[in-house]
């Protein structure tokens, strides 16, 4: 039998709405709708099955389980997991919050935030750090100005500042552009700054140029090497 709107759904709402996509004012009312939905008064465990939908003002989370211990605030959700809010758009396999603000997304992730997305197999998010995101057994992060990707990747999304190490890589098409090195730092509200080092290289319009350290202004047409 389905079951919609009950208070259990509240408490286990609360543990996933940490993070980019679950967060929300504590006065605003969740709603939880399953197939089956246990609660274990002994150890603390709510679990939610089949067709999970989770609510909670422009937040929305589906997946196929979802589960939360409301003594340790650890919660989790799984099975093709959808997790929407605002603008912000995420979909995994995996979704799990530690109650500590940090939430892990796991398997085949995807991300959308206006012009950004972010993709990897494992991403870490921690909202209380300027919405700091974490990639790191490498991934993808693309917006208008090019695609980068890196061996390890980090970032933050209030700051729009992101960092790929090991075999940093930049694609711009817009720009006929493409760069590399050993890091990048990618400045977004610096005009599009990007600073390559580490045997760095950047090919544009058939020329290419070398050195240990190269800066470029994605936004504007300037560049220079150091």
């Amino acid at each position: 039998m389905k079951t919609n709107k009950i208070a259990l759904g509240t408490a286990l709402f609360m543990a996933l709405n940490v993070g980019i996509i679950f967060a929300a004012a504590e006065n605003i009312p969740a709603e939880l709708d399953a197939d089956t939905v246990e609660y274990d008064m002994k150890t603390g465990v709510v679990t939610a099955t089949g067709d999970v939908l989770m609510k909670r003002g422009t937040a929305r989370v589906a997946g196929a389980k979802a589960v939360y211990n409301v003594n340790t605030q650890e919660g989790m959700v799984e099975g093709n997991v959808i997790a929407v809010r605002d603008d912000m758009r995420i979909t995994c396999a995996k979704v799990v919050s530690d109650g500590q603000e940090h939430m892990t997304a796991f398997g085949n992730v995807y991300g959308t935030q206006l012009d950004r997305e972010f993709v990897g197999e494992k991403i870490d998010y921690y909202p209380n750090q300027n919405q700091y995101i974490l990639i790191e057994t490498g991934g993808r992060i693309s917006n208008k100005d090019g695609v980068f990707t890196a061996d390890r990747m980090e970032g933050w999304l209030n700051e729009e500042h992101y960092v790929g190490t090991g075999h940093a890589h930049l694609v711009s098409p817009p720009r006929d552009l493409e760069a590399g090195g050993d890091r990048f730092d990618y400045f977004a509200k610096e005009r599009g700054k990007l600073v390559m080092t580490g045997n760095a290289w950047a090919v544009q319009n058939n020329n290419t140029v070398k050195s240990n350290r190269i800066t470029m202004y994605l936004a504007e047409d300037n560049s220079k090497a150091q």
